[in-house]
């Protein structure tokens, strides 16, 4: 979404505000988070989700074939599980063995298509795929919960709420690779399709599969036990404590630049938000219904933060503020009915900025039909292809500098502390970097991140220059501020394209980049183990496929929603394939 193009009916924050870190690290996810279009659209049209092949021997070994029936086409998640030694588990990038790797097939594959992939997959980045593959994934287990959940069960007795509370989930992936990595098959050939049309649906669809595939792992390899053991029967999981488990993940600095390298999106992204919040903003009555609704997701938000586990000082702290603010909020809601933008206005003087977030994520929950639309202005179509208008007078250019980037114009750019960092790639680790400029060498590869002390270098050389006369001039003899140009051009039609602060100061906090990006996402349960990375869990409280319905497909992501209580077999719905052929041995 540009500025030409939205409402000008409603009133958006500034950029100004809203792009700062501190504030960007403050998100939670909303209606218009990625998850969540997915479970209102699987629930809305009636995906059928179920095993079609299970080929896993009692050691946990093989191969699975998870088969989506969408309207209109059929997914498949391809999953490969192993025996994984303990000294080879690794999230690291550079890993080379997991306990379980991932592809989502486009169609339903056949016998020779598992043949391929299992030659392939497993590997990951030393394997290769193709179009018919969207995404490339892998996963470890939280080797300590997934023994004593497999023990629990297999004795026929659930395992501890509180430890699995603690950790939340079963497995975490190490990497979810789509948009033509390894061969997979680019985001343009898939891009028309409407359930693929929001930005990262098919990775979260495949993340959405894998929670599925580990719930069932896990069971399998109880009864497994179970049954070599000659005992009781072994124990299903219990669909509240399943539903409560998500997929974990541990982000760190290769997601950070991303935001940086994709302004339009990012662009996207934050506008969305912020047209939905000015739309409900502008209502000039709530009712009782709606105001009880939003109160009641905050008490249920407010539930959610109670449990929060983290041992880093700054997720601490933040917790404690923002249970502060939900207390305050939901005192303040005890009373009747008003304008939301008397709510919002009030939160902006008496809230912390988690809190504010909160509450703009909470308003949007009961206009679905006024907000939702807005899920497909999010994803891009010029980050890649937008390219320098040389036209451009050069005194223009210095304006859309000044104008984002002003406040940036009187910092020493020579000084330490405003240099203190640089990013750059390791070679060792293929992952980005946040080094120290001024006490290691390697400002020689620095990545090309440094947003605001480039644009106020090109902002000082472009002072030189007649400001009427083209910008391309200016280029051709100074190609070193192309980035800045460029960047600088694109604001002017994507105001929230830029992070406004300094992403190589001494004080720069990474994972306030981090919690933007996965707020998007959807993600839960942030808690940050350094500045540099943070753990997630991703569709906590999703309900299985047996469980999706419309009432189910949406509020799942606030604590305490009903989950089925009984948990059948779940038989293959026609018109799914029945088991494949046998494609071989398993890997």
């Amino acid at each position: 979404m540009t500025e030409a193009g939205r409402d000008h009916t409603t009133q958006l924050r500034p950029p100004a505000d809203v792009m700062r870190l501190s504030r960007l690290g403050s998100l939670h996810q909303c209606r218009l988070s990625f998850m969540r279009q997915l479970t209102r659209r699987m629930a809305r049209e009636g995906w059928r989700i179920a095993c079609a092949d299970w080929r896993i021997d009692a050691a946990g070994v093989g191969h699975a074939v998870y088969a989506v029936q969408t309207p209109v086409r059929s997914y498949a998640l391809v999953a490969f599980a192993h025996d994984l030694p303990p000294e080879k588990r690794s999230d690291r990038v550079i890993a080379e063995a997991w306990d379980a790797t991932f592809a989502l097939f486009d169609g339903l594959p056949e016998p020779a298509d598992i043949a391929r992939l299992a030659a392939n997959v497993p590997l990951q980045e030393a394997g290769r795929i193709t179009e018919r593959e969207l995404c490339l994934s892998r996963a470890n287990r939280s080797v300590r919960l997934w023994d004593h959940v497999v023990a629990r069960l297999a004795e026929g007795q659930q395992p501890d709420p509180a430890q699995l509370a603690e950790v939340g989930y079963l497995m975490r992936t190490t990497a979810v690779y789509g948009s033509g990595k390894f061969g997979a098959a680019d985001r343009v050939l898939i891009e028309d399709r409407p359930e693929l049309h929001a930005p990262f649906q098919a990775e979260m669809l495949t993340v959405y599969l894998i929670r599925l595939f580990v719930r069932d792992l896990v069971e399998h390899m109880a009864r497994a036990r179970a049954d070599a053991r000659g005992g009781a029967r072994a124990a299903r999981l219990d669909a509240g404590a399943a539903q409560a488990l998500g997929i974990g993940n541990s982000t760190g600095l290769g997601m950070a630049p991303f935001l940086v390298n994709h302004p339009c999106l990012l662009n996207n992204w934050i506008m969305a938000r912020e047209e939905a919040i000015a739309r409900v903003r502008a209502l000039e009555i709530v009712t009782d219904a709606e105001w009880r609704m939003v109160a009641d997701l905050a008490r249920r938000m407010r539930a959610g933060v109670a449990k929060a586990v983290s041992q880093h000082p700054v997720q601490i702290a933040r917790t404690a503020g923002l249970t502060a603010d939900l207390d305050r909020l939901l005192a303040e809601m005890a009373g009747p009915p008003r304008p939301w933008a008397a709510l919002l206005d009030w939160s902006a003087t008496t809230l912390g900025e988690e809190g504010q977030e909160a509450l703009a994520s909470l308003v949007l929950e009961p206009y679905g039909a006024l907000v939702d639309g807005l899920a497909h202005c999010m994803s891009d179509t010029l980050d890649a292809g937008f390219r320098i208008e040389g036209e451009m007078p050069v005194g223009k250019v210095r304006a859309l500098i000044a104008e984002v980037f002003g406040w940036a114009l009187d910092i020493d750019w020579t000084a330490e502390a405003p240099t203190a960092r640089a990013w750059y790639v390791s070679e060792e680790k293929l992952e980005p970097r946040l080094g120290q400029r001024h006490e290691e060498p390697i400002a020689a590869y620095e990545q090309p991140l440094a947003t605001a002390r480039d644009a106020v270098l090109a902002y000082r050389a472009l002072s030189d220059w007649p400001p009427e006369g083209p910008v391309a001039a200016f280029l051709l003899r100074h190609p070193e501020h192309r980035i800045a140009v460029r960047r600088a051009q694109i604001s002017g039609f994507s105001p929230y394209s830029e992070i406004r602060d300094n992403l190589i100061g001494a004080e720069l906090m990474p994972i306030d980049m981090l919690r933007a990006k996965l707020s998007f996402f959807g993600a839960t349960g942030f808690d940050p183990r350094s500045d540099r990375w943070v753990r997630i869990r991703m569709f906590a409280g999703a309900p299985y496929p047996e469980a999706l319905t419309p009432g189910t497909g949406d509020l799942w992501v606030y604590p305490d929603v009903p989950v089925s209580a009984a948990r059948q077999p779940d038989p293959l719905p026609d018109p799914l394939p029945a088991p494949l052929p046998d494609p071989g041995p398993a890997p």
